[in-house]
Formats: C-alpha cells, structure tokens, sequence
C-alpha cells in the first residue's frame, strides 16, 4: 500500500495493485486513517479500479466524491 502525505492531506496510490487486492487496502485505509479525513485514493485511468474503489465506499455508506477523473476524495464516514 502507498500511502503519502501531499499538502496536508493522505493519499492512497492504487498503481501497480492487483484489482483482487484493491478492495481490501481501500478499506483498510479508509479505517487505518479516518481521523485524517479528508482522504484522497489514486484509482488512476483503469475503470475497473476505479469500481471497485467505488463500490467498496458505496457498499459501507462513506461519503465520497470524485473531484476528477481517477481521483476519489472521502469527505466523511
């Protein structure tokens, strides 16, 4: 998992994960840095990464939103 810290603000970058593995570290994450929200998780350009990013935050009711394309931002729990 590559996590880092750029202006403040905790990043997530899914480059090089296996999408098997995507939505556990999404979770994790999420949980491991929730009292650092707002949060940003890297999906890159793979739709299917970005789905399965999506889905997981949909599937436990966090609020997100996608300021542009690959990028998801967690505004709340």
């Amino acid at each position: 998992m590559n996590v880092f810290v750029e202006s403040g603000i905790t990043h997530l970058d899914l480059h090089r994960v296996r999408h098997h593995d995507a939505k556990d570290l999404v979770m994790d994450f999420v949980l491991q840095y929730q009292d650092s929200i707002p949060l940003i998780i890297i999906c890159g350009n793979s739709n299917r990464m970005i789905e399965l990013a999506k889905d997981m935050l949909l599937n436990n009711d966090i609020i997100f939103s996608e300021p542009r394309y690959g990028i998801i931002r967690i505004e709340s729990l």
